[in-house]
């Protein structure tokens, strides 16, 4: 018994023995000082880390909360959310509209030199918030961990030392958000709210990208004309059009859904849309009685392009035809806004049967449009934009023309393809019709504006629109810059069927997955 309770006596004092080394000691009590003072550091940044500012007429608070991927947050109800990509880290940056003065905001509507005067303060007051901001935050997370140190090593050697561990911890926080921080996030801002709204908060994407002074002078009016919305419940004026940028708006897959046109029309006014694009499934079944929904393309100001889709008849198409500011194309190119747009239709008919519906894979598809291509090249023109309903047959055409649309997936994606061309699929601009409740989630309304440079015809960069599905009224517009628009266009050195049909890559602005594998 003496031997066992003597090895029992020894398993138990040795690790009591290790912990009583003045190494391990020493290592944990260094431990313990750092995470008490980075914990009460993190409390104070957080607690300390606010601010209140008059901006013209409103109060806008700014605040610091912890965040995995950093960013800032522009909250400015009702309109809704602005989020833009600014830096990383573990803080992200809140600013919220909390309040109207409505003496204030009517100087500034009576008073048309109140924007001028506005425009020239409105950027030291954010810069002097952010200033308050970041001392108040500083001073709050070292106040709290000296606190922490003090109350619970009782020491005030160590309550120094887990100060400084918290001035560390500041110090690579700051570091981190200004070695990642990215005075071009502006450019690329996402968008969450009211939709009428939303052109006046993202802006022009050249105008933003070249004319930043401009810009700031659009900030003071956006503030003023915010006060006017919650004073008098006026619209926010759109922004004066860019002379040098095309705008185009890309459309696909309404399936016959009437609120399309509503949303359609609205995104024309707004936007200044110069030119539709449809490429396709403007109908669900190919009947006669659809004709007459093709009657509200000729109530748009605009032109709008059209290619058949798998779902529309030949008589659906002599529907579009008939509309006088509608643009078919049938394997062939026309100069519409500027633009030189090569369209070839859908050889399918999917509601008739005798077409074999969608049972021609990728690798035919692709076949299909290496036909188109040759019909193309006995035209002896070189398009800037080419038109193909389905993406599978719409990647024959690389190195063709610098943009390919298509739609038929009814998910919105990008890619650009080996010889340099971008493929662009739209989403369903109508939900997919009623078949976008036949899931789980509706299927959203997409569709998205496009900047082209007036003088190279070349993609600038696009804003996609995405609206809740049937039943939903979210919406939401993402920002995109094409990083390389002038980059060289040349066909790859081979063209072969594949074994599969082309799958894009979603754009960061697809939300969830494809409504089916194989759209009917």
């Amino acid at each position: 018994m003496s031997i066992r309770t003597n090895v029992l006596t020894r398993a138990w004092n040795e690790p009591r023995r290790l912990l009583a080394h003045p190494r391990v000691r020493l290592t944990g009590r260094v431990t313990a000082v750092i995470a008490i003072g980075l914990i009460g550091g993190w409390i104070g940044l957080l607690a300390g880390g606010h601010a209140r500012t008059d901006v013209g007429p409103a109060d806008v608070n700014f605040a610091l909360r912890p965040s995995t991927s950093g960013g800032t947050v522009i909250d400015i109800p009702p309109l809704g959310t602005l989020r833009l990509d600014s830096h990383a880290g573990p803080v992200r940056i809140e600013a919220q509209v909390t309040r109207l003065r409505p003496d204030r905001a009517r100087e500034l509507i009576e008073d048309p030199s109140a924007f001028d005067r506005l425009s020239d303060t409105i950027g030291g007051d954010v810069r002097h918030a952010f200033i308050v901001m970041a001392v108040k935050a500083a001073a709050a997370a070292l106040i709290c961990a000296a606190l922490a140190g003090f109350l619970i090593f009782r020491s005030w050697r160590r309550t120094v030392w887990t100060t400084v561990s918290a001035l560390s911890g500041l110090l690579v926080v700051g570091l981190i958000g200004g070695l990642t921080f990215n005075p071009e996030s502006i450019a690329e801002p996402r968008f969450t709210g009211i939709l009428a709204s939303a052109p006046q908060v993202v802006g022009d994407a050249k105008t933003i990208v070249s004319r930043i002074g401009a810009y700031r002078e659009q900030l003071a009016r956006l503030v003023g004309n915010l006060s006017r919305l919650y004073d008098v419940t006026s619209t926010l004026p759109t922004y004066e059009p860019d002379p040098t940028t095309i705008r185009v708006l890309h459309v696909s897959d309404i399936h016959l859904n009437p609120v399309a046109w509503n949303v359609i029309r609205q995104v024309v006014d707004q936007f200044h849309i110069q030119v539709i694009i449809d490429t396709g499934d403007l109908t669900d079944h190919g009947t006669k009685a659809e004709d007459k929904f093709a009657n509200s393309i000729g109530k748009l100001k605009v032109p709008y392009v059209f290619i058949k889709g798998n779902h529309d008849s030949p008589e659906n198409e002599k529907a579009v035809r008939r509309q006088k500011n509608a643009v078919v194309l049938d394997d062939r190119i026309a100069d519409v806004g500027g633009l030189r747009i090569f369209g070839t239709p859908d050889p399918r008919f999917t509601p008739d049967k005798t077409t074999r519906d969608d049972d021609v894979n990728g690798p035919q598809m692709l076949a299909y449009g290496q036909t188109a291509v040759q019909k193309l090249r006995t035209l002896g023109q070189k398009p800037d934009i080419v038109l193909a309903h389905d993406p599978a047959e719409g990647a024959a055409f690389d190195g063709t023309a610098p943009l390919i649309l298509s739609g038929h997936l009814h998910r919105r994606s990008t890619r650009l393809l080996p010889g340099g061309t971008r493929l662009f699929i739209q989403g369903s601009t109508g939900g997919a019709g009623m078949r976008g409740l036949e899931h789980e989630q509706p299927t959203p309304i997409e569709m998205s504006v496009l900047y082209f440079n007036q003088a190279s015809h070349r993609l600038q960069g696009w804003d996609d629109i995405q609206l809740g599905g049937l039943g939903l009224t979210s919406a939401q517009i993402e920002r995109t810059l094409e990083p390389k628009p002038d980059r060289p266009i040349s066909p790859p050195p081979a063209q072969t069927p594949s074994g599969t049909p082309l799958t894009p890559s979603p754009s960061p602005s697809a939300s969830r997955p494809s409504q089916a594998s194989r759209p009917r």
